[in-house]
């Protein structure tokens, strides 16, 4: 299928394909197009490389410590950032045809298109390509991150001549400290840190492939990336081999006639350490090019296929009624996916390893939005993930002694546990990262059932940051625990006194920790933990100054926020979206103004802190100021709107979640895709629209569904069973896939699920009074037939 008119991609279940070359959207391609394993992430670019956005190859936590310039220092400012950089690029295959280079800016392009498979795990690409001298090829390229072997890319490379024999000659590259746009002209000094970041320390070529090994200047890590090849083609080819400083290639060269293919087979492995010595980072690459050599590319696609299908057998969403939605969701789960699945305790940032957007920082948004997609599906991944958070533990505590605080003060952005956020309204002030960070740990217990987990991993974290919140806030003189000072998730409001979200989600913190502690005393003991803290916690929990304005029956976003003078937004022109880029800070911060859900998410995060009236008086006020200047927010909004009966808002936030890098929503794509909105599509279809909560006292669900659609089925992971859960406008269906009996609830009815499926009858969606957005900002409808 065609895409539309103004869209870059076709709308098919599977797959997204490119149908025709679109030089002008090649940002957003190479972004869409980026394959990783959560430990490799490589972009989408063209095999030649040229013509390009972005050049792209990372590896997670891979980065060089730039300078964070003030034009005025403070104390506790961080005074270095780090940044995740461009790596030795192994994806280059150059080809001359009759010493003509194939560039598709040159000769007639005949045909060019681009195929993402979500189910074979590949990138595939075929060209017609005329060379001035009229010359004809066909190129096939087939690429994947192999998703089983962590250190290893591959790419399948074909060139079939089409009408004349011609002189073909392939060459396979590794290149390092490749010319890449400039993004530090303000700033020499960061143009200097991040300009030929990697000095050599060794190289080296073999009869069929090269090894580069180098390391950073400043950060001290040390990377490998090494290539081999088999060829296939007709007799009298030739390869050879070299490599020097910061370039290897291997060259295959032959002539090749009409109906001939010349194939290439390329097998790319990449390693880093911080401690390990040259000879062993060398030979971890070169024994893990081996294995893929053992494996073969026949066997590394059908351990790709194989992983894809287990995978998905959970994991897919099934959507009718609306094939683009259908389409987007799938690519979001399957970027999830990407961004942890091997990351194996190093972090997941906010782009994956799609581009090197917000310098390849984690923030809060991994916990909050992509660990409840993976500990639901891909449990192995987020347990890896919190455990990283735990290994950066003694950087928190340092931090936290630094800002006078007790207990661990988990860095707002970083890399490798150090604060990397120069910002301190929006960074060090934004403290409810550490409650986030224990509410994952929550709620990957639940899914799991995993109490080795919870006392090897989760108690450490949960009585560290239980403790940063005890000495944080204080009790004031009528009781009340009181937060002051702080930056909730909305950007646009920072250094209030008791975000709800905040001190929300510090509550159920400080009451996991406490219920944990008491359920492992002899290891909570080891960490100083005695019944008197625990009391503590406790009173702390059930004293916490939660602002409710009574006037106008809604809960403030902070301390006072409703007595602020509203935005003008009739008068606030289309184009001076997003507000910060174009307003000052003390403006928004003065203003009923909401650049992301904040009281919104706390409701959809504590449901049970708000009674259902609560829940739609809220929604509406806070729907009128928030502009969405995030694309965190969509996700929340749809969430809420389907739990307070909004259903084709909840639909229409759905889908702008959802789409946002395929239709290139927010302009920026080419900046690496928007992992936490993936997640929060995912989200939004399981929680919102099927209302799943979970706790404890186990797993429930409270399904909707918007007239446009006819049936929505998604499945999850819940303590060693396979659940699938399916909405019609009629009814639900809970079936239990694999595992032994459960119980469940259905809109509060208990459900005991065995070997047969049991169907309840869908409620009636209640009646409910329209909401409104800020002028200008509602969200493109997608009911109705719009």
């Amino acid at each position: 299928m065609k895409p539309d008119a103004g869209r870059t991609f076709a709308v098919e279940p599977w797959v997204v394909r490119e149908p025709t070359l679109d030089i002008a959207a090649m940002g957003q391609t190479e972004s869409v197009f980026a394959l990783s394993n959560g430990h490799i992430g490589l972009r989408g670019n063209l095999d030649e490389g040229d013509p390009h956005h972005l050049p792209g190859t990372y590896l997670n936590s891979f980065y060089e410590v730039r300078p964070l310039p003030y034009a005025e220092g403070g104390y506790g400012y961080p005074e270095s950032g780090q940044t995740i950089i461009n790596v030795t690029n192994g994806k280059l295959i150059r080809l001359l045809v009759d010493d003509e280079p194939f560039d598709l800016r040159y000769g007639k392009l005949r045909r060019h298109e681009r195929v993402l498979d979500l189910r074979a795990g590949t990138l595939h690409r075929e060209v017609e390509w005329e060379s001035p001298a009229g010359r004809v090829v066909r190129v096939r390229s087939t690429r994947l991150v192999s998703l089983t072997q962590r250190a290893i890319a591959a790419i399948c490379y074909e060139v079939e001549v089409l009408d004349e024999a011609a002189l073909l000659v392939v060459q396979s590259e590794l290149v390092a400290n490749e010319q890449l746009p400039a993004r530090g002209a303000d700033d020499p000094r960061l143009e200097a840190a991040l300009t030929n970041a990697l000095q050599s320390e060794m190289f080296r070529a073999d009869e069929a492939g090269a090894t580069l090994v180098h390391s950073t200047r400043k950060s001290g890590l040390r990377v490998a990336a090494a290539m081999d090849h088999e060829v296939h083609g007709p007799e009298g080819i030739k390869i050879t081999s070299d490599a020097t400083e910061d370039a290897g290639s291997t060259t295959v060269i032959g002539r090749v006639q009409p109906g001939e293919t010349l194939k290439v087979v390329k097998y790319l492995s990449y390693g880093w350490s911080s401690q390990r010595s040259l000879p062993a980072v060398y030979d971890q690459v070169r024994a893990a090019l081996a294995a893929a050599r053992y494996t073969g590319w026949d066997g590394l696609l059908r351990e790709q296929a194989d992983y894809l299908e287990d995978f998905w057998e959970t994991a897919d969403v099934e959507i009718d009624g609306d094939a683009e939605l259908q389409q987007a969701v799938r690519l979001a789960t399957f970027h999830v996916l990407q961004a942890g699945a091997r990351a194996e305790r190093r972090c997941i940032s906010a782009k994956g390893l799609t581009a090197d957007g917000y310098d390849g920082h984690t923030f809060w948004d991994t916990e909050t939005f992509c660990l409840q997609v993976l500990s639901f599906l891909a449990p192995d991944a987020a347990a890896d993930a919190l455990r990283w958070r735990q290994s950066i533990l003694p950087q928190a505590f340092e931090r936290a002694q630094q800002l006078g605080l007790d207990g661990a003060a988990y860095p707002w952005r970083t890399i490798r546990g150090e604060e990397c956020s120069g910002y301190w309204p929006a960074g060090t002030a934004a403290f409810h990262i550490n409650a986030d960070i224990a509410d994952a740990v929550r709620r990957h217990v639940a899914a799991t059932g995993d109490t080795n987990f919870e006392l090897e991993v989760g108690l450490e974290i949960l009585v560290a940051t239980a403790r940063l919140w005890r000495s944080l806030g204080h009790h004031d003189s009528a009781g009340e625990f009181r937060i002051d000072g702080v930056t909730g998730p909305d950007e646009y409001s920072a250094i209030v006194d008791n975000n709800v979200y905040t001190n929300l989600m510090a509550q159920l913190n400080l009451r996991y920790a406490a219920e944990v502690a008491a359920k492992h005393p002899r290891s909570a003991a080891k960490l100083g933990v005695n019944s008197e803290e625990m009391a503590s916690w406790r009173d702390a929990a059930n004293s916490m100054r939660i602002p409710y304005d009574d006037e106008l029956r809604v809960h403030p976003q902070s301390e006072g926020f409703t007595k602020h003078k509203v935005w003008d937004f009739e008068n606030t022109p289309a184009d001076t979206y997003p507000l910060l880029l174009h307003y000052p800070y003390f403006d928004l911060y003065r203003k009923q103004v909401i650049k992301q859900a904040d009281l919104v998410l706390a409701m959809q995060l504590r449901p049970d802190a708000f009674t259902p009236e609560q829940m739609r008086r809220n929604f509406a006020y806070y729907e009128a100021i928030t502009v969405r200047d995030s694309s965190l927010s969509a996700c929340t909004q749809s969430m809420v709107a389907a739990r307070t009966g909004h259903l084709d808002l909840a639909y229409d936030y759905l889908a702008e979640a959802a789409l946002i890098d395929l239709n290139n929503l927010a302009g920026n794509t080419d900046h690496g895709m928007h992992i936490a909105s993936m997640a929060g599509t995912w989200v939004a279809i399981t929680t919102g629209l099927g209302g799943m909560t979970c706790d404890a006292t186990g797993l429930a669900f409270a399904p909707v569904l918007p007239a446009a659609l006819t049936r929505i089925s998604f499945g999850l992971r819940w303590q060693g069973r396979h659940i699938r859960v399916t909405i019609t406008q009629d009814d639900v269906e809970y079936r239990l896939v694999s595992g032994p009996p459960m119980r469940l609830r259905h809109h509060g009815e208990p459900v005991a699920l065995a070997e047969d499926p049991q169907v309840r009858p869908l409620p009636p969606p209640p009646p409910v009074d329209p909401v409104e957005q800020p002028y200008g900002r509602a969200p493109r409808q997608r009911h109705h037939g719009s």
